[in-house]
């Protein structure tokens, strides 16, 4: 090996060994990046779109907070069938009790109406004529318990329209009480869910419109009677509404479903087939718990923060939520908790005394706010207590030392200038002597 070559062999190893290094340097700081991404929390996934529907009007709220959440020609008048049972239901619920007998007045059904045969002069309660117009959408248990809350149908209908204008149902008028197509009857998709959404808050028609079937035992025979929203049986989550159809409008449902703490409701009507029907429900529900979630958080009586009384710095007090906060919010989407409350109390205080305010946002929008309380009384500290803490905290001896000795060098130093005062005058008295 020539010399030349000897010189370069350390250097060509020194060469490799700094690679290797700088190569171990980097994969030891591409493993430390990787390790801080997996422990950062993974990005909310994006919301789904909504599904096709073959239904061209269709709305889906969320039930607790009558949030619309998705809407296709949602306030479009539409023929609306039998989901008119719904008013009809609703205004009879709230002028009959569920024991009261009704006769059936007389009534002329064609050839395809749906009806569980009364005739006139049978005698039904209200509870079993509820569940007739609910589950199999019979008309004449409708027209029964139009005539038997109002007198006739004339001055129910008016009743319906009273109701419709109360719950802020512009986009809505009824003419019938069974929902055969008549002109001036109509509904918008947005309306059939707020009107949903206010039958369900019923208790008796909530757990009605989730029966898969019924037995009828008043009248002139017992009756068993099939739920038309076959959804209720088919899907364990699917706990409503109402079906609806005629040839003008087209295949109707309103149908609502609860998991996980929230419960969903949507309409969508003029599909083509039943089918079509219950698939474009179906999938605007599952849509609806896909893209939103349930948050909570706050909760009633949660402690949110704990001031210390004033003077009292190692006494606190837990400051309370006064109610609770849950809404259904986009699953991407993450609410942000803010407090307004002092740091320190200053009593006398009772408990349950507002002390401040918790604000909940998402983004700019403020979604709650809620008082924050003393969940217990705040006492008043007197003074004794005030100056005893006052001399206890460290260093207080030595400052009130400090104090008194300037107070008393100042003292001694006013009576020397009166000592030397009273030497002056003394003086001028004796030479003017």
């Amino acid at each position: 090996m020539t010399a030349a070559a000897r010189g370069l062999a350390p250097r060509a190893g020194r060469a490799l060994a700094s690679a290797a290094a700088r190569r171990l340097h980097s994969l030891a700081c591409a493993a430390a990046v990787a390790g801080l991404l997996a422990a950062l929390p993974a990005p909310a996934a994006a919301r789904p779109a909504p599904p096709r529907l073959s239904a061209p009007a269709a709305a889906v709220f969320e039930a607790s907070t009558g949030q619309p959440l998705y809407g296709r020609a949602a306030g479009q008048r539409r023929l609306i069938a039998s989901t008119t049972k719904l008013m009809t239901v609703l205004v009879a619920r709230r002028a009959l009790s569920l024991g009261r007998v009704c006769v059936a007045p007389p009534y002329t059904a064609g050839p395809l109406e749906s009806q569980i045969g009364l005739h006139a002069g049978e005698r039904m309660s209200v509870h079993d004529l509820l569940i007739a117009a609910m589950l199999p959408s019979a008309n004449d248990a409708a027209n029964a318990l139009a005539v038997c809350a109002a007198g006739s149908r004339a001055a129910f209908v008016a009743r319906m329209d009273a109701q419709a204008r109360a719950l802020h149902l512009r986009h809505s008028h009824f003419t019938t009480p069974v929902g055969l197509d008549q002109p001036g009857n109509f509904a918008s998709p947005a309306d059939l869910v707020r009107l949903a959404i206010d039958v369900r808050r019923d208790g008796f028609l909530r757990r009605v419109m989730d029966l898969p079937r019924a037995r009828l035992r008043s009248g002139a025979r017992p009756r068993t009677v099939v739920n038309r929203n076959t959804l209720v049986g088919e899907v364990p989550w699917v706990n409503g509404v109402k079906t609806g159809h005629t040839n003008a409008a087209g295949y109707i449902l309103v149908a609502s479903g609860t998991r996980d703490g929230l419960t969903f409701v949507d309409a969508v009507l003029g599909d083509p087939t039943e089918g079509t029907r219950d698939a474009d429900a179906l999938a605007l529900l599952k849509w609806a718990f896909a893209s939103y979630r349930l948050a909570a958080p706050v909760a009633r009586g949660q402690v949110e923060a704990r001031p210390s009384v004033k003077f009292r710095p190692g006494d606190h007090v837990d400051v309370v939520a006064a109610r609770a906060v849950r809404f259904p919010i986009a699953r991407e989407l993450m609410p942000r908790v803010e407090l307004r409350v002092p740091h320190e109390l200053a009593g006398p205080l009772p408990r349950g005394a507002r002390v401040g305010t918790l604000t909940v946002r998402v983004g700019r929008r403020v979604v709650a706010r809620v008082a924050l309380l003393t969940a217990r009384p705040v006492p008043v500290v007197g003074l004794p207590e005030r100056l005893g803490r006052a001399i206890a905290r460290p260093g207080s001896l030595v400052a009130i030392a400090a104090v008194l000795a300037g107070a008393a060098i100042l003292f001694g130093r006013r009576r020397c200038r009166r000592r030397e005062g009273r030497r002056e005058r003394r003086r001028a008295d004796m030479e003017a002597a």
